[in-house]
């Protein structure tokens, strides 16, 4: 059985769960309490379950399982393996990359906007944002013109080439999405789908207001995300279960 290293570990949790309750009988709802305190314990003898990672550093090791380190790694992974189904579906298409079909996505649902919008909108730098628009017009799936007020300003919509290409794509897109959510149940998606938006809401509001531009940013929003979740701990800690037992041991 592949997995009885980890029933091993269930069952020396629940010993020590009873332990610590004094020998009364456990129910699962004490043992997710216990178990979801435990897995922010720093790691010791981790299994290494990344096929990517060898075990020649264990130090590395326990860095990059960290729990939000995990998380990060695996968003990296996630975006990747999305581009490339992305690639594949704009095969074919006057389109190069992902950033090309959803700077044209969003301008399938404005009647224009002004390149700096779209640029903000597609959460890309002026630089690479200002190459993708230049390929959209060239390819005669954009048009552009001056703003009337402001001449150093420029509008740009989609043109009816461009809304027909995308309605072709949109066929080969709907199975990236498919394929991006996997196995995934009805409602594991909603699940993610949640905690999704609630990080797209956390990084739109930094990305907007500009707040993460250098190293010592990504230290003061880390120790600010830290200070809060401190609090939130500490104040469930003080909460009864139902059992008389604190919530967080």
């Amino acid at each position: 059985m592949k997995s009885y290293q980890l029933i091993h570990q269930l069952i020396n949790l629940v010993a020590e769960l009873e332990e610590e309750n004094q020998g009364q009988e456990a129910s699962i709802q004490d043992f997710t309490g216990f178990l979801l305190n435990k897995v922010g314990d720093p790691p010791s003898n981790k299994l290494n379950t990344e096929v990517r990672f060898g075990d020649s550093n264990s130090a590395a090791l326990d860095i990059a399982y960290q729990l939000d380190n995990n998380i990060s790694r695996l968003f990296v992974f996630m975006s990747r393996y999305a581009k490339s189904y992305i690639k594949k579906a704009l095969e074919g298409t006057p389109l190069q990359t992902a950033e090309d079909f959803t700077a044209l996505a969003i301008l399938l649902t404005h009647t224009h906007l002004s390149k700096s919008e779209l640029i903000s909108h597609n959460l890309q730098e002026k630089t690479s944002g200002t190459e993708v628009i230049r390929r959209l017009i060239a390819s005669g799936l954009v048009r552009q013109w001056d703003d009337e007020k402001d001449k150093r300003s420029k509008h740009i919509a989609i043109t009816d080439a461009g809304k027909q290409l995308l309605f072709q794509i949109f066929e080969h897109t709907n199975y990236v999405g498919k394929i991006i959510t996997g196995k995934l149940t009805v409602a594991e998606k909603f699940t993610l789908q949640y905690l999704l938006q609630k990080l797209e809401n956390f990084h739109l509001e930094h990305y907007e207001n500009k707040t993460i531009l250098s190293k010592e940013d990504l230290k003061i929003v880390a120790e600010e995300i830290r200070l809060k979740a401190s609090e939130s701990y500490e104040f469930y800690e003080k909460v009864p279960a139902k059992n008389n037992n604190p919530i967080v041991r």
